[in-house]
């Protein structure tokens, strides 16, 4: 049975879902953005229970220093969805440019 999200959670995926493709900003940005700067960790955990993974992009929230952090599907995944994202964001680029 899933459970209902808190507001808290909420705050933290629609902050997540305005991260750009092939880009990455860290739980403090994301604590930041939504007005609770010291919840990073708990940030952190709301990401751990994202119930949308594929939809959600918590693979994009890094620890500090661009560290990689955690990730529900293993940091090589994490490592490996951002790398497709940037390569991605790149065709795309060049394909709008290439006219």
């Amino acid at each position: 049975m899933k459970r209902e999200m808190t507001l808290f959670e909420c705050k933290v995926y629609k902050a997540t879902l305005s991260i750009p493709l092939g880009e990455v900003r860290t739980y403090a940005w994301i604590a930041r953005k939504i007005g609770s700067p010291g919840a990073f960790r708990a940030v952190g955990q709301a990401l751990k229970r994202n119930p949308y993974p594929l939809i959600i992009p918590c693979h994009r929230v890094v620890a500090a220093g661009k560290r990689l952090g955690g990730y529900s599907g293993g940091r090589r995944k994490k490592k490996m969805l951002l790398a497709l994202e940037r390569e991605l964001r790149r065709i795309i680029y060049f394909t709008r440019n290439s006219n």
